[in-house]
Formats: structure tokens, C-alpha cells, sequence
């Protein structure tokens, strides 16, 4: 659970201490009484962002286990296992920042998006924390997806994952521009209007911040 909760996020440490983490030995610690003061819950957060969670007894001062395992049913597991994951959720949304997009050209898209146009990334589907979506602020139109993909799902012969950008195509001026090699059908969009480029440099990122302001304008006309 703590991996699914915190995957693809960095904590913000001065959050953590507002939430009540306190420093000791490099670790930040929180811990906090759940079901109605039958158990004792610590979290802890290390320095390089690495998150664990343990559940204490507190009338044995025993570790309790059993709402990690998926295969434990009955209600009383149940409440420990939703009272657990309720108090990470709140970890999560209060004290950590999202951590997406590794490279160095993901991160100039979004740079470039912040400058140029006062837009950020929005993160709109919890079940997917690996893609979010530029928009203008006029008519609410995407103008940009980003995401962590397969390449294979772009038909190459890869099971690398890679940050793919997805741009609305010109298709009256730049039809010939999906070659698959550079520029490829859009990934999770409609393949007529829109192309996916990988960030991984072989395009330079002055091509892609042209494309970037022509997807800007197409979606001001949709």
C-alpha cells in the first residue's frame, strides 16, 4: 500500500513537519493511535523519500500485520486495513509533490508550459499518476498530454518505458509529419489529430517547443 500511495511523489520535508512528522536520527517519524486507540500507527520517511509504515498492538506491543495481507478477510481487518490506508492518503495529499517526469527534455516541456502560457500539469486520473494534461485557459482544450508509456505501445520493439508527449497534428500542413521513427500516431488519442513524440532527446527540444506553440493554436480552433 505505502508504494502505491506515494509511487511517482516526493515529499516536501517543511510539509511534513507542519503535519506533524518530527526529526530523529535523519528519519522523519509520525505516529498517531487508529481504531478508537487499539493501535498505534508510525510513518516514517527517509531522507531519500523512501516511506514505511507499521502497525503496533497496543495492548500487546506486538506487531500487527494481518491488513497488509490481501488474502485476511472480516470486518475488524477491514477497519484496520481502511484506517491505515486513510491516515497515507492524508500523508500523501498534505506533505508530498508530484514526481513524474525524469528527463531533461519532460522537464523543459513543462518549463516551457509554466513561461510561455502560465499553464501547469494536471493530474486528472488517480488510477493513472503517470499522465497529466496541458490546457488553455480560454476554452479548457488540451493542447498537450503527457505521459509514461511503453514504447511498444508506439510500436517499438522495446519494453523500456519512456515520457511521451502527445500534441494536436496540423492535418492540413502536416500530414507526412508521423513517420514512425521520430513522430508516431497519438497514443490515446484520436490518431487522425494528434502524434506522440518520446522525450528522450532524438528530437531536439526547439523542434518540440514549435510544435508545442502550433497544438497551442489548433486547440484555440477547436
Amino acid at each position: 500500500m505505502e508504494f502505491n500511495v506515494f509511487k511517482l511523489k516526493t515529499p516536501n520535508f517543511e510539509k511534513l513537519s507542519e503535519f506533524g512528522f518530527i526529526l530523529e536520527n535523519g528519519l522523519y517519524r509520525y505516529s498517531v493511535n487508529i481504531l478508537d486507540g487499539q493501535f498505534e500507527m508510525t510513518v516514517t520517511v527517509a531522507s531519500d523519500g523512501k516511506v514505511g509504515a507499521t502497525v503496533t498492538d497496543l495492548s500487546t506491543s506486538e506487531p500487527y500485520t494481518l491488513h497488509l495481507a490481501d488474502e485476511a478477510v472480516g470486518a475488524f481487518v477491514g477497519r484496520v486495513r481502511g484506517e491505515f490506508e486513510d491516515v497515507l492518503l492524508r500523508i500523501s495529499k498534505s506533505c508530498f509533490e508530484r514526481d513524474v517526469f525524469k528527463e531533461v527534455c519532460a522537464k523543459q516541456v513543462i518549463e516551457y508550459a509554466r513561461n510561455t502560457y502560465g499553464d501547469e500539469l494536471e493530474f486528472l486520473w488517480d488510477k493513472y499518476p503517470a499522465g497529466a494534461i496541458l490546457r488553455r485557459k480560454d476554452n479548457r482544450k488540451w493542447y498537450a498530454l503527457l505521459m509514461i508509456i511503453s514504447k511498444r505501445k508506439l510500436g517499438l520493439d522495446s519494453d523500456g518505458e519512456a515520457s511521451v508527449l502527445d500534441l494536436r497534428l496540423d492535418t492540413e500542413n502536416d500530414a507526412e509529419l508521423v513517420d514512425g521513427k521520430r513522430f508516431f500516431l497519438g497514443y490515446h488519442m484520436n490518431k487522425r489529430t494528434w502524434f506522440s513524440v518520446i522525450l528522450d532527446g532524438s528530437v531536439s527540444f526547439d523542434e518540440i517547443r514549435a510544435l508545442m506553440d502550433k497544438s497551442y493554436k489548433l486547440a484555440k480552433k477547436k
